[in-house]
């Protein structure tokens, strides 16, 4: 089994269309084809980065509750827009729509204790794009050691290898940090990371729609791993991340 840790549902407002199709769905498409073609089996699909995060993750919600056996949803929250109500969209996320993660993003504000709170309430993994402030990963991850902590693009979209060299020593250290593959362009690097701190570490993240998924996957399985750490990297990490997640009776329906 194969699955992608990381895709978003449509560009949202960080970029048009680049092909210059304005059906709301038409990237998602565009990756869901891609993924099928590639042997993607699932995804954990998240909003884009947004100004509207409750409406945003109606959306996924949608989506998800139409096809959970492709899907399984995140719940993005926005630390400074969504400050005072992360609780109540986590709970609405979780319980009624059955998301197993919540992403952040640095455009969004800096990570905050609200979020690794609730996080560490329901035993949710914490998808955070610090866009390359490694010491804010440590500073969290140490302070909250029972949250699981997934670093996309090894801490750095951006291709700051600088970054990326430091979060892969962050990495080795703290045992609740882990990161994915997505957008990560210097391949040594990620190898190194993958080599030191070990597999168990590592996520298949692909970033679709922004990026090709079989691309994203190719780069995986050129790397020299053995038969079972791949397993890891391509599916075994993100279910055991996912799996002990802790859920009550939803009170709220699913979206319509």
């Amino acid at each position: 089994m194969i699955v992608d840790a990381h895709c978003h549902a449509g560009l949202g407002d960080v970029m048009p269309d680049p092909l210059g199709d304005e059906r709301p769905d038409a990237a998602l498409h565009r990756y869901a084809a891609r993924a099928r073609r590639a042997g993607i089996d699932h995804t954990l699909l998240m909003a884009p980065p947004s100004d509207d995060y409750p409406a945003a993750n109606r959306r996924v919600a949608r989506i998800v509750a139409a096809d959970p056996r492709r899907w399984t949803g995140v719940v993005f929250v926005g630390t400074r827009a969504d400050a005072g109500r992360i609780g109540a969209m986590v709970t609405t996320a979780v319980d009624a729509w059955r998301f197993r993660a919540v992403k952040v993003h640095w455009r969004d504000g800096p990570m905050t204790d609200e979020v690794a709170r609730v996080a560490d309430a329901r035993a949710l993994p914490v998808v955070h794009d610090p866009g390359g402030d490694v010491d804010q990963v440590a500073h969290f991850a140490t302070r909250w050691p029972d949250v699981a902590w997934v670093i996309p693009h090894l801490s750095s979209f951006a291709d700051d290898w600088r970054a990326q060299t430091r979060f892969a020593d962050l990495l080795v250290r703290l045992p609740n940090v882990h990161t994915d593959t997505s957008g990560v362009r210097y391949v040594d690097v990620l190898l190194d990371a993958v080599r030191r701190a070990g597999a168990h570490k590592v996520l298949l993240g692909t970033d679709g729609p922004y990026l090709h998924p079989a691309a994203e996957l190719a780069k995986v399985r050129a790397l020299p791993l053995a038969r079972e750490d791949l397993a890891l990297v391509l599916a075994g990490n993100v279910r055991r991340l996912v799996a002990a997640v802790r859920r009550t009776p939803a009170t709220t329906p699913l979206p319509v």
